[in-house]
This record gives C-alpha cells, sequence and structure tokens, in this order.
C-alpha cells in the first residue's frame, strides 16, 4: 500500500456536464482520502461548474478551489502546481473518469519505476451514446484518427514513451520549472520533451485506464482539432525546435498540400490537378475501407467517414492556419 500524499490539479472552464462525475471518480477510487487534495482551477467559467464544485468543498476539507483570471490551460497548471503539497502531482481533466485504481497504480508504479512520470491508457467515451458519437468515439480510437498513440490505442505492456500526461513526480516541476505559459496547447507535450532531454524517465502502464469523453458532435470536434493543428505549429515556433513534436502531427497538414499545391501548380499545367485528385481519392478510399470495417450496429458508415474527414481537414486547415500565424509574426518583426 502506497502512503504518499497526492495532488490532484483539476483545470475547470465551463464544466457542468462533466465535473461531478469527474469528482465522483476520485471519491470512488481506492487511494485514502486522507492523502489526498483535489485543486480545481477554475478559469472564467459561466455556467453551474463552481456551483457543483462548491457542494464537495463544504462536505471535504481537502477540496479546493482556486480562480484563474488568465483562462488558458498552463496558467491552470501552473497555478495549480504552487499550491500543490502532494508527493505527487497528478494533473487530470474534467473531461474524464478515472479507474478505482488509478492513482494508486500510477503512485506505485512511479515509485517502482523511478519514473519521472507516468500514465495510463485513455478509453475514449461519449456521454451521450448515438450514431454519431459512437462514429466519433471509433474514429478517436482508431490508429487512423490518433496515429500510434498507445495511450490511445491501447497496449498490453508497461513502455517507455517520449510523452504522457498523469503523474508526475513532485521533483520534476522543482528541477525543470512549470509549464510554458506561452503555449495554449501542447504545454505537457513540451514540459514531457523537457523531462527526456534532462535524462528522464517516462511510461505507459497498461494496470489501469480513465474514460475520455469525447466531443460528441462535428462542430466541436472541428473546433477542438483546427486549435491543436494550430498550436502543433505554434508550439515548434514558440519552443524553436521540433523536438516537442512527433512526426504524425504533422499528417493532416502535409496531406492537405498535397491538395492545395498542385491546384496552385495547375495555372501553370492541368496535369497538376490530378495529383490533386490522386492524393483526394485515395485518401477517400483509405477512409471508405477502414469505415467499412469499423460499421456496428451502434455507428454509421457515414457518420464514420465524417468524423474522419471532419478530424483531418480541421487539423490540416489548423496547422495551416498556423504556418501563416508564424509568417504574419515574421513580417510584422515579431520574433
Amino acid at each position: 500500500m502506497v502512503n504518499k500524499k497526492i495532488s490532484i490539479i483539476i483545470p475547470m472552464r465551463n464544466e457542468e456536464k462533466y465535473i461531478e462525475n469527474c469528482l465522483n471518480s476520485i471519491f470512488s477510487s481506492d487511494y485514502p482520502l486522507d492523502l489526498i487534495e483535489i485543486l480545481i482551477i477554475n478559469s472564467m467559467s459561466n455556467d453551474d461548474s463552481v456551483n457543483i464544485v462548491q457542494k464537495y468543498i463544504e462536505k471535504h476539507d481537502f477540496v479546493f478551489l482556486y480562480h484563474n483570471p488568465q483562462i488558458y490551460t498552463p496558467f491552470a497548471f501552473n497555478l495549480g502546481v504552487t499550491k500543490a503539497t502532494g508527493d505527487y502531482i497528478f494533473i487530470i481533466s474534467a473531461h474524464c473518469q478515472y479507474a478505482k485504481n488509478y492513482f494508486s497504480t500510477l503512485v506505485k508504479y512511479a515509485i517502482k519505476l523511478k519514473a519521472d512520470s507516468v500514465g495510463a491508457i485513455s478509453k475514449t467515451e461519449v456521454l451521450n451514446k448515438n450514431s454519431k458519437s459512437n462514429s466519433i468515439k471509433e474514429v478517436l480510437s482508431h490508429r487512423l484518427g490518433v496515429g500510434n498513440s498507445y495511450f490511445r490505442i491501447g497496449t498490453d505492456k508497461i513502455m517507455e514513451v517520449d510523452a504522457i500526461s498523469g503523474c508526475y513526480d513532485k521533483k520534476v516541476f522543482e528541477k525543470l520549472g512549470f509549464y510554458n505559459e506561452k503555449l495554449i496547447r501542447n504545454q505537457d507535450i513540451e514540459l514531457n520533451k523537457r523531462i527526456k532531454n534532462s535524462g528522464g524517465k517516462l511510461f505507459l502502464i497498461p494496470f489501469t485506464s480513465y474514460a475520455y469523453y469525447a466531443r460528441e458532435n462535428f462542430r466541436d470536434l472541428a473546433k477542438n482539432n483546427f486549435d491543436n493543428g494550430k498550436w502543433n505549429i505554434l508550439t515548434a515556433y514558440y519552443t524553436k525546435t521540433l523536438n516537442s513534436l512527433s512526426w504524425r502531427h504533422f499528417v493532416p497538414l502535409l496531406f492537405l498540400l498535397s491538395l492545395i499545391l498542385p491546384l496552385l501548380l495547375a495555372v501553370v499545367s492541368l496535369k497538376f490537378a490530378y495529383l490533386s485528385l490522386f492524393s483526394l481519392f485515395s485518401y477517400l478510399a483509405l477512409v471508405i475501407i477502414i469505415s467499412l470495417t469499423l460499421k456496428k450496429k451502434s455507428n454509421s458508415f457515414f457518420y464514420l467517414v465524417s468524423s474522419f474527414s471532419t478530424l483531418h481537414f480541421s487539423y490540416g486547415f489548423g496547422s495551416l492556419v498556423g504556418v501563416f500565424s508564424i509568417i504574419k509574426k515574421y513580417i510584422k518583426g515579431d520574433k
């Protein structure tokens, strides 16, 4: 039985649909409650999130609420880390529910492996199940949707990885500093790279898991992945290196460029347009074949194809906007 105090940091902005389930999963865990503190960082929520949290604060003296006027995630993370008093710090999402053994298992293996950070398998779920949301769930659990992210597609053995988010030894922050507040997204990936570059160890632990509740409509899916794609490019810009990202982060941009650049060159010769058509039809053929293999009673072939397309195109357009944002910064002399 582990006897380390843990600090659980939960950034929160308008999470009234999810925060209660998240907190209940913590209270249902097998980790001793007298060794837990829960730090909820509210980023200017304007729904009922704060009122829900207040009910827990009234009942439990180890639940704390702090306010993040800067709104963005890295500021919330850093505020939580500065307030944390635990030996191990968990960075978790209000969009998730955690297995009963999640906290105890990660602390156990963090100690056993002398790891700087350990994380668990993420199982994509949806709050409201229908053919559209179930199709989105399938896509966000498939290699064509998320690449080789083992924490999403799963593994049956402990793996040393380049990036993971979950449980951190508090000494990491004392040694390497806090999250990069310039990064609205990918601040966890950038921290992981600093850990690896300093000789630290990150591990994926397959013996526990958490459920991540995904976006359930194409608009929210597109917005989330547009921002992800944009911040992949901006992360490289602000950190002055590509080392904080993997090749898979740039595949949607390369695919989009394979459609756009030949069309631009078609002004010189219409033959270039065939390259765009070849790229598009090859992509659609792959998506159709994969969608046919994934089709079940609970989802829809049409929604599967739409989910893959929404994910990839919004991600790619986000990256393209990121590129133009950087060009604009250089033109303005903002380096």
